[in-house]
């Protein structure tokens, strides 16, 4: 089965907008795929939930936002990465998508971050965006 790591901005796409990013999330849902994240990632997705912006665009957001990071929770593995990597210095947050891959050794991580995405690669690790992802599947 095909592993992969979302980052975050997959997370919040794939939660409030039907698009290329939901689609993945539906597959990790039918477990069609395999999705592995990090305490860290977890913790990211949590705050941008928890955001002004995010809160604006969503009714009855605290109910939508605790059953989204409860869903993603139980839908996912989380791993604990060992490694530290430092392989984006223009964003050394983004690092931690790079260790979680690393630690549950996928196939893919899939984000629209651009300095994750100009990588290509890591570590035999396949970097791309959704409608690529979707693709190859």
């Amino acid at each position: 089965m095909v592993k992969v790591t979302l980052d975050t901005n997959i997370l919040i796409s794939g939660t409030f907008w039907e698009g290329e990013a939901y689609k993945i999330i539906q597959l990790i849902e039918q477990k069609k795929i395999q999705c592995y994240l990090s305490k860290a990632i977890l913790v990211e997705y949590n705050k941008v939930m928890h955001s002004g912006e995010i809160l604006e665009k969503v009714e009855d957001h605290h109910l939508r936002i605790k059953s989204a990071i409860i869903k993603v929770i139980e839908m996912c593995n989380i791993v604990e990465p060992k490694i530290k990597v430092s392989a984006i210095p223009e964003d050394p947050a983004d690092n931690k998508i790079l260790e979680c891959a690393l630690a549950a050794k996928v196939d893919y991580i899939i984000t629209y971050d651009e300095h994750i995405l100009k990588l290509k690669e890591f570590e035999m690790i396949k970097i791309i965006k959704p409608k690529e992802f979707l693709k190859k599947l």
